[in-house]
Parts: C-alpha cells; sequence; structure tokens
C-alpha cells in the first residue's frame, strides 16, 4: 500500500508539473480569459473513528483514497470564486475495536480488545459540493486556494472481518450501516499539494446501541488532495 501511495504522489506531481510546462508554452499564443480550474482530484487519507463507545479503541492503520471529477462553475469574472460539484468513488479501510456481527439481517455489537485482527472496507459513491476561492489568473497555474464544503456519500459496499483465536469471521453489506452519509470538507494549499480535511456528520450505525449506550461512531480523515485540469 505505502508504494501504491508513492505511485500516486509520482504520477500526480507529474502531471501537475508537465501541465504547468505545457500553459507556460501556450501563454504567448492564446490565454483563455473563460478558464476552468481544478476539475480532477485525488485524496490520500489517514483515517480514524470518532465517538467511539467507552473502552473501545483503533487499532492499527487506517486510511481512505478518493478519486474523481468536479465541474467548475466561476461565480465572477475574475473566476476566482467557484462553486463545484462532482462525482467520484472512494474507498476507506479501518482498524478497529469494535467487534460487529450480523445474524438473520440483525446487527449486535460487542467491545473485544483482544481480537488479533479487527477492521472493515467500504466502497462509496462520493459527490462533493464545493465552494472554491483561489488566486489563480489566465496565466497562473500556480496558486494558492481555499476549498470548503459538504461530501455527499452512497455506500454500496461494506465488508466487517475479525479474527478470534484463529478463527476468521467474516459479514458484507451488514443491515445497520447507513447507505446514506455527510461530512464537512475543507482543501487549503498551494499547486498540487493541498492539506485535506474531513469531519463526519452523520454515524455510521442506525439505530445501534451496546447495553443502553447509543454507538454514535464518526469518521475523521487527515491528508493530502491533488488536483488538475
Amino acid at each position: 500500500m505505502k508504494n501504491l501511495f508513492l505511485l500516486f504522489f509520482i504520477f500526480f506531481s507529474t502531471l501537475s508539473f508537465s501541465q504547468e510546462e505545457d500553459f507556460q508554452t501556450n501563454d504567448s499564443l492564446k490565454v483563455d480569459t473563460k478558464y476552468l480550474e481544478d476539475q480532477l482530484y485525488l485524496t490520500i487519507t489517514y483515517n480514524t473513528l470518532s465517538n467511539q463507545p467507552n473502552m473501545v479503541t483503533d487499532s492499527g492503520f487506517s486510511y481512505g483514497i478518493s478519486a474523481g471529477f468536479i465541474k467548475d462553475l466561476p461565480l465572477n469574472t475574475k473566476r476566482n470564486f467557484a462553486f463545484g460539484i462532482g462525482l467520484g468513488y472512494g474507498f476507506d479501510s479501518f482498524n478497529h475495536g469494535l467487534k460487529v456481527m450480523e445474524n438473520n439481517n440483525q446487527t449486535s455489537f460487542e467491545i473485544d480488545n483482544t481480537l488479533m485482527s479487527n477492521k472493515f472496507v467500504v466502497h462509496n459513491i462520493e459527490l462533493p459540493l464545493e465552494l472554491r476561492w483561489r488566486n489563480s489568473t489566465p496565466t497562473k497555474y500556480a496558486f494558492w486556494r481555499i476549498y470548503a464544503g459538504v461530501k455527499l456519500t452512497y455506500n454500496f459496499s461494506n465488508n466487517f472481518t475479525y479474527v478470534s483465536n484463529n478463527d476468521s469471521f467474516e459479514f458484507n453489506n451488514i443491515s445497520s450501516f447507513k447507505k446514506f452519509q455527510t461530512g464537512l470538507m475543507l482543501s487549503a494549499g498551494y499547486d498540487a499539494f493541498n492539506l485535506h480535511f474531513y469531519y463526519g456528520l452523520t454515524p455510521l450505525f442506525k439505530d445501534s446501541f451496546i447495553g443502553n449506550d447509543s454507538i454514535d461512531t464518526k469518521i475523521l480523515k487527515f491528508g493530502l488532495t491533488f488536483y488538475i485540469l
């Protein structure tokens, strides 16, 4: 997985550099006053879970990768303010301490920090909505940006696995997992490299309890977003 991250990093860095070189070559030929910015994105994040039940801890490394297209819709003649609406795919993998089981479409939860392995992975369709500020111009292709907004997601696949006493257990598409989720996001930076933050507003599970305590687990992400085109 580290090699995959490195490959993505090199690929997008090379694309960004090549794009800037091409634009600089063409500057003297033509200036596009109706330019658009940052319509392809790749985000790589470190993931963690917040609002976990008492005595539940994260364990191991959790990460996420998402990529997609965002239509850039400038809101003024300078085109430095814009609205963005997009469509993408997101993959997230979590190592965690909450034991999740499914039987006859009924999900149950236990706190068991002795499990040898305990993880879940999700595959989502993403719909990012952004308000965008940048100090770009028709001939300036390395610029500062601050993009803030919300991300709507639809989960089309989730998989929970754990290993206990050398026995493996697996549950797919559990009934209590919320298919539709929302979160706040912020990306800010310069040129190709931008810090990214995501705060989930929707609990992962619906109507779920351990004893009398509700489970309100949410997702936090910290990472980098790369933009091109």
